[in-house]
């Protein structure tokens, strides 16, 4: 938008409104939209005569075998409708218009201002009302999709980017979402991996889509970290995922796994009748509270004579998982906070349902990937704090893991 007031005195002003006889807001629109032309116009001319390196008709300064060589037309959209410009040529095709691009049809920061709200989870009817009423521009939900498209790249090239050697603490979650596909609606997982490096800062390594867990779906996304640099995980902290202990065992065997107590707990209270929740959340806490492994196991016993006859399945499923679930107690109290609760992914997975809450179905895998992505890309933005207590956190370490992490500490 081009500011008058910062362009012309408020006398100049005035004389401007008198020469185009301006009496109404449209006279104001079309005279904006008249110099906002000429001003675009100019620049393209003074970019040729930058490229060319000599003015119009200059030829005594003139130091190139190249030369002017007339106009095209070309119909861009702006703020004040569609304009009309002349884009100077030369003659040997080499001037490239960074103003006005060649294949550019659209002056008015409109696409930008789509992936902003896409990313906010504005859906494309709101979209499209939004620009109607600021701009008075009609745009198509095809248009909409093509510009957001437009990310897709970007979403490859972050997906595929060098990642860290070694990782302190990778977390695997996923949530779930409805997507068409071939015609009906099914359910998928958008599975993520959040890292701490060796330096205390968070990022996300990646996002997933797909339908069912197994471990060959693991081994995929392990692989594919494995390729892009990752040579070494400490921990990792997941829940209960179907095939991820094989497929971890197969690509970073010296790894670590911590299965998520808070997913245990919830897994715990599905089956158990409303009146218990409170009671058996309690009941479980002296559990993973305790100080050493050996005291947690005689928690264990207790809460299975108080328990396990109502609720055999919930004492089961703490024996089985009970390897992956007890990682955590060999380690100090700040490391232990950081792996066996899920404060890390669930203030993420937040930030991803504010924004995807607006859509029951997503037409396909890719609209929930630009969404998720665009949605990560904020959160990214806000993540520049080291990890609390990390200068503690890596002494620890480096305690449990010598060989694994001081190779790698600059």
């Amino acid at each position: 938008m081009i500011h008058m007031g910062s362009l012309m005195s408020k006398e100049q002003l005035k004389q401007w409104i008198k020469e185009n006889n301006m009496k109404s807001v449209e006279d104001v629109q079309s005279a904006l939209k008249e110099l906002f032309a000429e001003t675009l116009q100019e620049m393209l001319e003074a970019e040729l005569e930058t490229s060319l390196g000599y003015a119009k008709h200059d030829v005594k300064n003139k130091q190139t075998t190249n030369s002017r060589n007339g106009y095209s037309k070309k119909t861009v959209r702006s703020e004040y409708g569609d304009i009309t410009l002349k884009v100077p040529r030369d003659r040997e095709g080499e001037f490239e218009p960074v103003i006005v691009k060649k294949n550019q049809s659209n002056v008015t920061g409109i696409e930008d201002q789509i992936i902003a709200m896409y990313a906010k989870g504005v859906s494309t009817r709101d979209i499209q009302d939004h620009l109607q009423q600021l701009y008075g521009i009609e745009v198509s939900p095809a248009f909409i999709s093509n510009v957001t498209n437009k990310i897709v790249p970007l979403i490859k090239e972050w997906q595929n980017r060098p990642l860290q050697a070694v990782y302190a603490i990778v977390f695997l979650d996923a949530i779930h979402f409805k997507v068409k596909q071939d015609g009906t609606i099914v359910n998928k997982a958008a599975y993520m991996a959040i890292g701490i490096d060796l330096e205390g800062h968070k990022d996300v390594l990646g996002i997933w889509i797909g339908e069912n867990e197994s471990a060959k779906f693991w081994l995929h996304v392990l692989n594919e970290l494995r390729n892009r640099g990752v040579q070494d995980i400490l921990i990792t902290c997941v829940d209960n995922l179907n095939g991820f202990s094989e497929a971890i065992a197969a690509c970073y065997p010296k790894t670590e796994v911590q299965k998520c107590i808070i997913h245990q707990i919830r897994n715990s209270i599905k089956y158990v009748s409303y009146k218990d929740v409170k009671k058996i959340t309690s009941a479980l806490q002296p559990i993973y509270k305790a100080p050493t492994e050996e005291a947690a196991l005689d928690e264990l016993e207790q809460f299975e004579k108080t328990w396990g006859g109502k609720y055999p399945l919930i004492v089961r499923s703490w024996r089985n998982n009970w390897d992956e679930l007890a990682t955590f107690f060999k380690y100090s109290p700040e490391i232990r906070k950081l792996i066996y609760t899920t404060n890390i992914i669930e203030s993420y997975h937040r930030q991803l349902r504010k924004v995807t809450k607006g859509k029951a179905v997503f037409p396909t895998d890719e609209a929930l990937l630009k969404m998720l992505y665009l949605s990560t890309m904020d959160v990214l933005r806000k993540w520049t704090a080291r990890v609390q207590n990390w200068g503690q956190i890596l002494l620890q370490l480096m305690v449990h893991f010598p060989d694994r992490v001081q190779p790698y500490l600059r």
